[in-house]
């Protein structure tokens, strides 16, 4: 039996058409064959809920044709192993 990965969560900024970012963490890169986007913990960009979801969701799918782009934004993690070194 195989011992468990572990699975880096990275956080998305999902740009909607006409509509204000959605942020979300996502155990999986969006690929260019995705019709849809899943996030876990949708909020706006300011940590407040989204005011069209229910107060319990937890999870949200997103058509991909109603993104502009999506942004990747690196953890903690990422920040301390690249870094700029000053001299």
């Amino acid at each position: 039996m195989r011992g468990k990965e572990a699975v880096v969560a990275h956080t998305l900024i999902l740009h909607v058409d006409n509509s204000e970012p959605i942020v979300g963490e996502s155990d999986e890169l969006p690929s260019a064959g995705d019709t849809l986007v899943q996030i876990r913990n949708p909020r706006r960009q300011d940590g407040r809920d989204l005011h069209y979801l229910a107060e319990n969701s937890v999870m949200l799918f997103w058509p991909v044709h109603k993104l502009n782009f999506i942004e990747v934004v690196a953890s903690s993690a990422d920040e301390e192993i690249i870094g700029f070194v000053r001299e």
